[in-house]
């Protein structure tokens, strides 16, 4: 089931099961994984785009494999907050998706995680052939963990 809020995804959510993260490009996935606490995104692997079937077949593989309990996709707002088309391909992919898990699919503002990814990597003096290796999956990492901090921040309120 798709959730627009972040309460209802949590809401949603089975106990003591890890998230996965998504960050949806048109070439590649980048996927990241937590903890079961939800307290850690750690960036796991860039699956290359081939056709929807065998994308969803590969995260949902994943998924099994790490007990994910739900699945955190970036959602690229513009920067006036506006949703254009990679919104709207974002939500197709995850209406697809649904279709095939019963997995939660909830969403995050993914603004700027792609640009902290590069600004870590280059921090960290990551050569640019690495770097291309493995922005996608940083980027996830950066997604699912804003999301997990907020799960965190969430808890601790109420």
């Amino acid at each position: 089931m798709i959730h627009d809020a972040l309460d209802s995804f949590v809401a949603a959510l089975p106990r003591d099961r890890a998230l996965a993260g998504l960050d949806l490009g048109e070439k590649t996935i980048g996927v990241a994984v937590s903890d079961r606490r939800l307290s850690v995104a750690t960036p796991l692997e860039t699956i290359r785009r081939k056709k929807f079937t065998l994308d969803a077949a590969a995260l949902l593989a994943i998924c099994e494999k790490r007990e994910i309990g739900g699945i955190v996709l970036g959602l690229p707002f513009n920067m006036d907050g506006s949703e254009g088309p990679r919104c709207q391909s974002t939500r197709a992919f995850a209406r697809n998706l649904s279709r095939l898990t019963d997995l939660a699919i909830g969403f995050w503002d993914e603004r700027l995680s792609t640009v902290a990814a590069e600004r870590a990597l280059l921090e960290a003096d990551t050569t640019r052939k690495r770097r291309s290796e493995v922005i996608d999956h940083v980027a996830a990492g950066y997604i699912l963990q804003g999301a997990l901090d907020r799960i965190g921040h969430m808890r601790r309120q109420g």
